[in-house]
């Protein structure tokens, strides 16, 4: 008896949500209680501005260090100076993007709840502002080498070298720059298997949270 007004509860909201189909009918028959199959819950994402952000930083911290390592390659002259001057190119540019993406990030980025909760979420948070730190040290040490070294800019012109510098700073500054960028990019690799972590073994949608969404 009790199944029998069951099923004639459940037809007849069913009958109200045809002919209500956004009324409030209809949201509740969305609710486990009465949904025969699963209940679709779209997954947070970031907003467009900032996964573009996070992708193209991504894809130039790995060029600059794959540019980095092949510039003593190139030979003497017109083409190590190019290598090194497209190096130096990008490397403005990404300070660029950094200070335009943090601002992003400060004012207008959304915001989304850490996936993970106790320790895992620490170490997810400790991992974001140390790729953060580690981005900005890289940054600053590059524009520093280049302020110290007077790089020819693509044979256009020389930058302006500081007068106190010598070849045993350089070389420490060389030095800590390129463990530094090694570094970020060791970071960033663990944080990108960790995604495919979630993605592939954990099954949930902390990947999906930085892809851009079709229209």
């Amino acid at each position: 008896m009790h199944l029998r007004l069951a099923a004639i509860h459940v037809k007849w909201l069913i009958c109200l949500r045809d002919q209500n189909p956004i009324g409030p009918v209809h949201q509740l028959l969305q609710t486990e209680k009465y949904s025969i199959g699963p209940v679709f819950r779209p997954s947070p994402h970031y907003d467009s501005t900032t996964i573009w952000f996070h992708w193209l930083t991504a894809a130039i911290v790995v060029g600059q260090w794959v540019g980095a390592k092949t510039i003593d390659m190139w030979p003497r002259g017109a083409l190590r100076v190019d290598a090194r001057s497209l190096h130096i190119a990008f490397g403005i540019l990404l300070a660029l993007l950094l200070i335009v993406r943090i601002g992003w990030r400060a004012t207008r980025g959304k915001r989304l709840p850490s996936a993970e909760g106790g320790i895992l979420g620490l170490l997810a948070k400790a991992v974001h502002w140390g790729l953060y730190a580690l981005l900005i040290g890289t940054v600053a040490l590059g524009l520093t080498l280049m302020s110290l070294r007077g790089d020819s800019f693509f044979g256009l012109f020389a930058l302006p070298a500081w007068s106190f510098s010598t070849a045993p700073l350089r070389h420490s500054i060389q030095d800590l720059h390129d463990l530094l960028a090694t570094t970020l990019l060791v970071v960033a690799g663990l944080h990108a298997s960790a995604a495919l972590l979630h993605r592939y073994v954990l099954k949930d949608d902390v990947l999906a949270r930085m892809i851009p969404q079709r229209r």
